[in-house]
């Protein structure tokens, strides 16, 4: 997996029986190089909430051919975590270069790597 893939991740469910789980939408956002490296990728979860988009650090996702989605999501970058790599499914498509590129300055500004604001 190479960032900007999107993936359906079974996310553990806080306060639930042990091996409970969420299953949701991601962006891989971790290099494809480290990949077999590490027990874990880094993702972002997509929400259908168009309402998170007041938030800083979301990024709106809209359906295309490249990403196959069915329906318009949002990015919560604010909330970027590393999972265990097997929680993943295969790639189900990929973002577009811009969309991916809003997604990489939203990260910048929320970690002060720039000094725009918003998301």
């Amino acid at each position: 997996m190479k960032a900007g893939d999107l993936c359906w991740v079974h996310f553990p469910s806080p306060g639930a029986e042990p091996g409970a789980a969420v299953r949701r939408p991601a962006v891989v956002l971790q290099d494809e190089a480290v990949g077999s490296l590490l027990p874990t990728v880094l993702v972002i979860p997509l929400t259908l909430e168009v309402e998170a988009l007041r938030y800083p650090g979301t990024v709106a996702v809209e359906p295309d051919r490249e990403n196959g989605l069915q329906r318009s999501l949002v990015a919560l970058v604010f909330q970027i975590t590393a999972v265990d790599a097997r929680l993943l499914e295969p790639t189900t498509g990929h973002l577009a270069p811009a969309i991916l590129a809003r997604i990489w300055a939203a990260l910048d500004r929320l970690t002060g790597r720039s000094s725009g604001a918003g998301g």
